[in-house]
């Protein structure tokens, strides 16, 4: 039987490719990706050509079995992603679990990660954080899974594409409030930049940007007892849900997340709305 080796890639720079990434892609029989068209080059510039099977969201169960029969057949695979370690906000771990859940030895091997590589650069507090990488592009899911985390009092690392990082940056700032925050653009490559600011500062420089281009990860602190200070202190509780149904929450969802933020129990807030009706 052969074996599955989690290979990271790099994030942007080639000389982040380790000797022992190296040896592991020119010994396997087969490398598993998520685009042949980016696996391919990538093992072309390290001078390399392999059988190569695009493994992702949409192929995943059929061409998970079919990676599982050749590796039990003794076929040695590798399974990258189009850059960073692999099974983290990808399909890889759908054939990770396969392999464990099949006897298959999995072997990982330790690279490039943007989520770790923006959290060493953040000087944010992460000596515990939580990765919650891609928000929902849907508002109300993505405010309803930030208001579900807002009073954690881990940092948070979330992921966005260029196109979605102001609507990240403003939901992220209206359920968490005024936090510290690092943002890296574009980690390892010509163009990184990684700043550290107030969310609000960091909201209102990209939205004064006119094109906004890369990849982003966004480094919160966690919440603390300082953050009773928040946005909501001086509203009424009619204000605050109110607030909350102009980002785009039903009335329900907004006496909930009223409730949450001065964590008293729904059925409070419930009473004071409804007797202003």
């Amino acid at each position: 039987m052969g074996a599955l080796y989690v290979v990271p890639t790099p994030i942007g720079n080639l000389s982040d490719v380790s000797p022992r990434v190296r040896e592991t892609l020119a010994s396997c029989d087969i490398v598993a990706c998520e685009d042949t068209r980016v696996g391919g080059k990538l093992l072309a510039l390290l001078g390399m050509k392999k059988p190569m099977v695009p493994y992702h969201e949409h192929n995943k169960k059929q061409c998970g079995a079919e990676l599982l029969r050749r590796i039990t057949e003794g076929a040695n695979c590798a399974i990258i992603t189009d850059a960073g370690t692999p099974a983290i906000s990808d399909p890889g771990e759908d054939l990770v679990r396969l392999c464990h859940e099949n006897g298959v030895t999995v072997i990982p091997l330790a690279g490039p990660c943007a989520a770790v590589t923006a959290v060493s650069a953040s000087g944010i507090n992460c000596r515990r954080f939580c990765f919650e990488g891609f928000l929902p592009e849907n508002k109300n899911e993505r405010l309803a899974r930030l208001r579900e985390i807002a009073r954690d009092e881990r940092a948070t690392v979330f992921y966005a594409p260029p196109h979605d990082l102001l609507r990240v940056l403003d939901s992220v700032r209206t359920m968490f409030g005024d936090r510290r925050a690092t943002l890296c653009k574009e980690l390892t490559k010509l163009n990184e930049k990684v700043e550290y600011s107030a969310l609000s500062a960091l909201y209102e420089r990209v939205a004064a940007e006119e094109n906004v281009r890369g990849e982003y990860v966004l480094v919160v602190e966690g919440y603390t007892a300082n953050d009773a200070d928040m946005f909501w202190h001086s509203l009424t509780v009619e204000e605050h849900v109110a607030h909350y149904m102009n980002e785009g929450l039903s009335k329900m969802d907004a006496m909930k997340a009223a409730a949450s933020d001065r964590n008293v129990g729904k059925g409070e807030i419930y009473k004071i709305m409804n007797k202003k009706e």
